[in-house]
């Protein structure tokens, strides 16, 4: 009985060993998990120190004679709208870096009657919706002064802005500039074609009889002027001024005191 008794306590306390024994084995794998390795990586933290370089500076400058992915830009033209003239001043071009495609003059097109027609209209006139809602008449894109532009020229003001007109940088890439640029000399040929311009065989039609077969011959009658529209004055010699800024004509009539006037003159 007595022998009995004490195999029951060794039993009991070698349980309690192996026990002690997982657990202790445990608590050492859990220890042994939690170095600081991880937490604390050799990484780069913006705007803070590091000790990985000798100045001490996280925020390394860029590496001399390098150019990152993506920002060669090689083809100057194509990002610029301009090139270095024989005078030392940029120049723009009368052409297109790459092939003009029917594909381009439809990708030219959607962009343009996304961003351009909200101000210039759908045909380029200068009359959008803005204009019905008090801006000022953007510009007329088929009169003299943008019809004897360079095409690289609406590159450059798409680019930049100008005027009273931002910079679309940011919602046309430079390849979409160019096809929208592209697709405004399309519209120009458009509204001032003639017969000539026309391939021989192919049918010519008047607008005002097409705009009465669609029901619209309203369509086919001059863009008249809004009379929401702020104009500086008369839209005929100049474009005006920003909308609601102050009339300030870019051709003011110049007016000569006569205490000024050369002794010829006053007599």
């Amino acid at each position: 009985m007595k022998f009995s008794v004490l195999s029951s306590q060794f039993t009991a306390t070698d349980r309690i060993g192996r026990i002690l024994g997982v657990a202790g084995l445990g608590v050492a794998m859990l220890v042994a998990g939690c170095r600081q390795d991880m937490h604390n990586q050799p990484k780069m933290i913006p705007q803070r120190g590091t000790d990985f370089f000798a100045d001490h500076r996280g925020a390394r400058p860029q590496v001399l004679n390098t150019v990152a992915r993506g920002q060669l830009r090689e083809d100057t033209y194509f990002y610029t709208g301009v090139v270095q003239g024989p005078n030392g001043y940029r120049e723009e071009m009368d052409q297109m870096p790459f092939p003009i495609t029917m594909e381009v003059l439809e990708r030219g097109q959607e962009r343009f009657n996304v961003y351009c027609t909200p101000c210039h209209s759908r045909v380029g006139n200068g009359l959008g919706e803005i204009v019905q809602r008090g801006y000022k008449p953007a510009a007329n894109l088929h009169d003299q002064v943008r019809l004897s532009q360079p095409i690289s020229h609406y590159f450059y003001v798409m680019t930049h802005g100008y005027g009273a007109m931002p910079d679309y940088s940011a919602q046309l890439t430079p390849a979409d500039r160019w096809a929208v640029a592209a697709y405004i000399r399309a519209l120009q040929l458009s509204q001032a074609a003639s017969t000539s311009d026309v391939p021989a065989g192919v049918q010519v039609r008047n607008l005002s009889d097409v705009a009465a077969e669609e029901g619209h011959p309203e369509y086919a009658q001059p863009w008249a002027l809004p009379a929401t529209a702020v104009q500086a004055y008369h839209p005929i010699t100049s474009e005006g001024t920003p909308g609601m800024a102050p009339a300030n004509p870019a051709d003011p009539k110049i007016s000569i005191p006569a205490s000024k006037l050369a002794p010829a003159a006053q007599k």
